[in-house]
């Protein structure tokens, strides 16, 4: 029993992979450094934070339409958004109201928008 314990002693004391010499093994235990002395790390991941919404309803006759965003990213009034559509700028809109919810009206200022068409500033 007391050579049980010993040995898990050991093993413990010694990092439970074997014992090192100072020196040895160092360098993997260290992060690696830039020129400058900073840490090397990952690409810098940084949050998408532009306006974005969808063209929920469309009046033609009227030219104006309804956007839809995500809650607590309605736009300013009187900002103007372009109007994409798969990818490709089909229009502008300036931001009129009123606002219900996460809906708001908008002029259509220069082209055209179709429902489920995205929104968003540049």
């Amino acid at each position: 029993m007391r050579i049980v314990v010993c040995m898990l002693l050991a093993a413990m004391v010694c990092g439970g992979v074997g014992c090192r010499k100072r020196g040895e093994g160092a360098d993997r235990m260290q992060p690696a450094r830039t020129q400058k002395g900073r840490s090397k790390s990952g690409p810098t991941i940084t949050p998408d934070l532009a306006l974005r919404g969808r063209v929920a309803m469309v009046n033609p006759q009227a030219r104006t339409v309804v956007l839809s965003f995500p809650l607590g990213w309605l736009p300013a009034l009187e900002r103007r958004l372009n109007v994409y559509r798969q990818g490709v700028k089909v229009g502008e809109v300036k931001v009129t109201g009123p606002q219900m919810d996460t809906n708001i009206a908008a002029d259509l200022v220069v082209g055209d928008a179709a429902p489920g068409d995205e929104v968003r500033e540049d």
